[in-house]
């Protein structure tokens, strides 16, 4: 299974802010990760929305990991990236072989065990050992954890 730019960019921000005593900005997390700040943007608002993140606006604002969001496996960020969709869409595509299918299960099966896998996986395991010194952001403002949302 392929994840989609989104869930990259997701599990990459939740991989930098992690360790962070800072927060830090959209803007140098678009810099740090060498993509559009738009999709930065967009990726950052998903986060916070599941609990990954939280965010500060105006001048001494920023993004930083949500109290409790170490806890949150990365097969939940995938799920609400991904969806929980298929990883091959029989019924769009119209397919003869659809009634008698043998693929479709095993499919099935695999990402079910691939997602199982994920779900073993908190954030907060992503963060720690010898890059984490390659993830913290630059220093900033002091973070002051707060409650992931529910």
């Amino acid at each position: 299974m392929k994840l989609n730019l989104a869930t990259d960019m997701a599990l990459r921000i939740a991989m930098i802010t992690a360790p962070a005593s800072t927060r830090t900005t959209v803007d140098e997390l678009a810099e740090r990760l060498d993509l559009p700040r738009s999709h930065v943007a967009k990726v950052v608002q998903r986060l916070q929305h599941i609990g990954v993140l939280f965010t500060v606006r105006g001048r001494s604002g920023g993004v930083a990991f949500a109290e409790g969001a170490e806890r949150i496996t990365v097969g939940r960020v995938v799920r609400a990236f991904e969806g929980e969709g298929e990883v091959v869409a029989c019924e769009e595509t119209g397919c003869a072989l659809r009634a008698g299918c043998r693929l479709r299960v095993q499919l099935r099966r695999a990402q079910a065990a691939f997602l199982a896998v994920l779900d073993e996986l908190p954030l907060g395991e992503l963060a720690g050992g010898p890059a984490a010194a390659l993830l913290t952001p630059v220093p900033g403002p002091a973070v002051a954890r707060t409650p992931a949302a529910t």
